[in-house]
Order: structure tokens, then sequence, then C-alpha cells
């Protein structure tokens, strides 16, 4: 009725708002198609250390190692389907695509493979386009000649077929560097952390795009910037950086992307006498990246690869000979978890090779449900920066060298996020352990900052602030933000973290308890973060090595006190859950005394996000 009622200039309002909705909480309405998400298929391993693979007429050969058979590997999920597809960036219609893909069957490989082998993306009918969170995919434009020249040969289409708008195109074409939405600062970022507990030591890993295709009065931003930060053993600190934006690649639709700093003489040789440049190459097979790349990074849903040479830094800048040399390098399997939402246990390790577990599956398809970490607004750049947890929980298996020194590492605990938009908070805090005593299936985030409200009036700047608490434990998704209850904090300038929170709506009601410490002679090492005027700069201090408590309890309403209160009946939900690895982070500022704060919203903010909730209900 209220659509009827509706001027139907509002209608496609009406249609965005609900698209944005179903990006967000990863489901059509109207539909019940919600696949377990973050549940890895089981790929094809075999006990043999190489493979022989027909991919397109050709052979291929992968490693797979029999101690991670247990472990999805991006090798053999790439090389396990022989379909082929030119492009999923504009060469095929979505028709041509569908149809490939209907003959492939669920245990097939994920991945569309152009005629060089070399995965394009996540085929729209696989298992692993369901096992995605929202704001997976690239949100920056990209200025790689694998996706620009896709976008330069949609434009000459249209001037061939619309010769009546190919003067406007020319005009519009040279206004673009001085008028288009990429005048808008915008930089979008990667964390990933690896916990190695058997070294009492965690790694870092830092991927950032900055003003990619940006121009500032006609000429290119000076501060485009495609960075790689890498934090290791006692708090350690190495970069590497370059300032063409166009070595910088991204999936649209799944975690996945690159960037090659340099590459090795002999296969830049090797691929000009087969007639294609290196430029234009992407994501490459596992094999294929080893062979060609001196310095860089990879990320596959299922596997990670990086080299830096590169330095710490202390000279000044990310840049080049800004610092003292050092050197990295990293491959490893990665095994998800838990997104944002419900998940499978990890006790129950469960799996999905092949149509039957699917439709088991599905029948608890709404417990598995994925959600945006910032609520369905996060599709809209009116909140920035945005903020999406991709990997709350992981696991990764493989090897990394740090200067030498050699980690080996099977069943690791792995995190994953990333940022997105203008610039970081103007204050902000941020917790995370994955890798509890005596708990292998718990995982917290915590975080919290100051952000500006869009539509301020000219010359005054609204700002709110906000914080939430996630927590997965066995299976269960506890999020405690302010849209649902009440979040509060006490958070020094550096060496302690304490946060508490609870959840007042839903089936369950729930209160949490975190506090974090680190030792007196654990400074932390700084991080550069984007900033809105002079680009990367030290703006944030991180460590490894906090010390946390967390507790969980279930709550209930006391009518006599007109308040909730642990239920006196039942046994905490965690018990004081401890960890000697937490990562504890403050950043911008000022920071001159302890930031105490409870976290509210404004009714119309609440009810605005809650709208999915409603709609859902309705």
């Amino acid at each position: 009725m209220l659509v009827k009622k509706m001027h139907p200039i509002f209608l496609p309002l009406i249609f965005v708002i609900l698209d944005r909705i179903d990006v967000c909480y990863g489901y059509k309405l109207g539909q019940s198609h919600r696949l377990p998400l973050f549940v890895p298929p089981q790929f094809p391993t075999t006990k043999t250390s190489l493979r022989q693979v027909q991919v397109n007429g050709r052979q291929s050969s992968f490693l797979i190692s029999p101690q991670r058979r247990n472990h999805v590997s991006a090798c053999s999920a790439l090389y396990s389907n022989s379909e082929t597809a030119s492009s999923i960036d504009g060469n095929e219609s979505n028709n041509e695509i569908n149809e490939k893909n209907k003959a492939a069957s669920y245990t097939d490989s994920p991945y569309l493979m152009d005629e060089n082998s070399r995965p394009l993306g996540i085929r729209e009918d696989s298992l692993l386009a369901n096992l995605q969170t929202p704001h997976s995919g690239r949100k920056f434009r990209p200025t790689h000649p694998k996706y620009s020249s896709t976008s330069r040969l949609r434009s000459r289409l249209r001037s061939v077929l619309q010769p009546w708008k190919r003067k406007q195109t020319m005009h519009k074409s040279k206004m673009n560097r001085y008028f288009s939405r990429n005048n808008r600062r915008f930089t979008e970022g990667w964390y990933y952390r690896l916990t190695l507990p058997e070294y009492n030591e965690s790694f870092v890993f830092i991927f950032s795009i900055e003003d990619a295709g940006r121009y500032v009065n006609g000429k290119k931003s000076p501060l485009t910037l495609a960075c790689m930060q890498l934090l290791g053993p006692n708090d350690t600190y190495l970069v590497q950086s370059d300032d063409d934006d166009s070595k910088f690649w991204g999936w649209k639709g799944a975690q996945a992307l690159g960037c090659t700093f340099e590459w090795k003489n002999e296969f830049v040789n090797g691929n000009g006498e087969n007639g294609e440049s290196v430029k234009e190459i992407a994501a490459m097979s596992p094999e294929e990246w080893r062979e060609g790349v001196e310095t860089g990074f990879q990320i596959l849903p299922f596997h990670f690869q990086g080299k830096l040479n590169g330095h710490d830094g202390t000279l000044g800048g990310v840049k080049a000979n800004q610092g003292k040399p050092g050197i990295a390098e990293y491959e490893f399997d990665v095994r998800p978890v838990a997104g944002w939402g419900n998940y499978p246990p990890l006790s129950s390790s469960p799996t999905l090779s092949n149509e039957t577990s699917v439709s088991q599956s599905s029948q608890n398809n709404n417990r598995h449900r994925q959600y945006s970490t910032a609520g369905w607004l996060a599709s809209f750049p009116v909140f920035e920066p945005h903020w999406q947890i991709t990997m709350a929980h992981a696991r990764a298996s493989g090897t990394l060298n740090w200067n030498g020194t050699v980690y080996k590492f099977d069943d690791a605990p792995f995190y994953g996020e990333k940022n997105w938009g203008g610039a970081f908070p103007t204050k902000w805090y941020w917790a995370q352990c994955n890798s509890f005593d005596n708990h292998l299936d718990l995982s917290f985030t915590a975080g919290g900052g100051i952000r500006q409200l869009p539509f301020s009036f000219p010359g005054q700047r609204t700002t709110e602030t906000l914080g939430l608490i996630g927590i997965h434990f066995e299976g269960r998704f506890f999020e405690i933000v302010p849209w649902t209850g009440e979040m509060e904090w006490s958070v020094w300038p550096w060496g302690r973290w304490e946060f508490r929170g609870r959840c007042v709506e839903g089936e369950n009601q729930f209160e949490a308890e975190i506090v974090a410490v680190t030792d007196d002679d654990a400074k932390g090492v700084l991080l550069r973060a984007p900033t809105k005027d002079e680009g990367m700069q030290y703006f944030c201090r991180d460590s490894g090595f906090g010390h946390v408590v967390l507790s969980l309890y279930s709550i209930e309403w006391d009518h006599e006190l007109g308040d909730y209160i642990r239920s006196p009946n039942t046994k905490p939900l965690i018990d004081g859950a401890r960890s000697s690895q937490c990562t504890v982070e403050v950043g911008g500022g000022p920071w001159w005394d302890v930031w105490k704060v409870k976290s509210k919203m404004s009714s119309t903010m609440k009810r605005l996000i809650r709208l999915p909730s409603i709609m859902r209900k309705s």
C-alpha cells in the first residue's frame, strides 16, 4: 500500500535501497537461497606432491602438500575446471557465461579462466560465490589495463553504435580529468593477521590503494599510491610501495586483489615473445605467480602469496630508500571459518563438496547468513570510512620468511577485514584476537571511533562516536552494536583497553566484558594510515602482544530493578577466556587522557539502520 500511494518519482530510490540491502545481507528479498557462508568445498586432493591437469588442452602442474589435505587449496581450485571465459568485466555477456556454467557441477572449480588458464573471477553458480561477506569485492575504480581496456572497448562500441553521441563522449573524456567523481579522495585498504601461537608471534599484512585514477586540476593526484605494509616479529615493520596505481588490481565480486611491483626479466621477455604484455596480467595461477613476480603480492580467496623487498620506513616514508632495507616472502592457504554472522562450528568440520550437502545445508541457511559490519548503509558513501570484517575467523597453513628467518605453520589462526572511503576516522581504537587458550573456536573484534555525519551545515562538522563488539563462538555470532543495545569503553592513550556492552533485542540477550593490556615494555609500532590531505602518514600505534580477558553472559530483565541483569541461574557463556596474543590499536587523536565514552545513536538512525530487520518481520 505504501508503494502504491507513493509518488512515482520516488520508486527508483526505493529500488536502489532494496538493492543495497540485498548487497549488504547477501540475499534477495522474497527468496530463500542463503547458503552457509565461509564453508569451503572440499576440492580434490592427492597424496602425490605433483599433479598434472588438463586445462584448455594444456598440461598444468601444481603442488599439493599431503599435510594440508583438509584445507582449501587455491591451486587445486584453480585447475580442477576446464571451463573457459574470456572476461567477467564486460567482454562477454552474462547469458554466455551462464550457459557455460550450467554444464558444470558444484564440485568443479569456482573460477572462470581465460585462454591462458588465469583466473578472472568467480562463477555465478559456484559455491564460492556464496562464501563471501558483503563488500568483499573492490570498491576503488581500477586503472589496471586488464579492466580499463574493457572500459575503452565498451566506449568504442558505443561510439560506433551511437555516432550521434561521439562528440559528447569526446568532450566528456577531456573534461573527466577536471570534473568527475574520481576527483574525490578515496582509499581502500585490506588488513590480515596471522597468529602463530607456537612461535608466540603474529604477522600483519596491510594492502592499500589510494586515489586510483584520481586527477586534481587536470593532473594525477600526488597522493596516488599502491602500498604493502607488513608487521612482523617483536612489532618490527617493513613496507614497499609504488605510485603507479595501474599495477594494482582487484575483483569486483570477490575478495581477490594484487599488485606486481617488479616482474622477473625472463618472464617479461618470454611473454613479449608471445606477443603479450605483462602490464595486462592481473590474477595468475600460484605457480605462474612464483615464476614471474620479483616483488609484489596476490590474494585469491583461498591462497595468499607475497614477496617484499623494501625497508622499515625509519628514514621518512613509504617510498624507496626511505628506511633500512628488509625482505619478506610468504605463501599459504587459507580456510575461512566465519565471516560476520553465525557459522558452522569449527568442531563440526562441515563440507560442501557436492549438491547433496548444499541441499542439506540450505535448510539452515538463515542461521549462517553473513552481514555487513556497519549495517546496510555501508553501501552508500555517506558514513565514511566504511568497515567490513571479511574473515572474523580462519585457518592458514604455509610458510613465511622474514629477513631470513623461516616460519612454518599449519592450521594457524587467521583474520581479515577491510576499510574504504575518504580517510580514516579522526580518532579510533581497535582490538582483535582469535587465538585463545583452551578456546579454539573463539574470535572477537572490538572497534570504535569518531566519524563525521553527512549533511552537515557549512562551517560546521557534525560527528558521532560509535563502537561495537563482535564475538564468534562455537558457531554463534554475538553482536553488540548501538542500534540493538549499548556499548561503552575506556581506552588509555596506550596500554589498556576496556570494553563493555550488551544486546537487548532479538531472541537472546547477552552482555560482554573485555579487558586488554600490554606490558610496560611493549611500546608497539607506529603504522601509517591514509589521511585526508597528506596521504600515508604515521597515524596509529599497534601491538600484537596484548593480554586479554573476555567474558560473555546471558542477561534477563529484572522487573524490580527495571534493568537487565546477568542471568543468576545460567553459567557464563564464556568465563574469562584468556590470550597473550591480542592485537590492540589506537589511532588519530588527540590522546591526552583516558577516552571514556558510552556509544549512542539517534532514534532516527536506529530505525533507519534496522530497516532490513523490520522488513523481514513484516
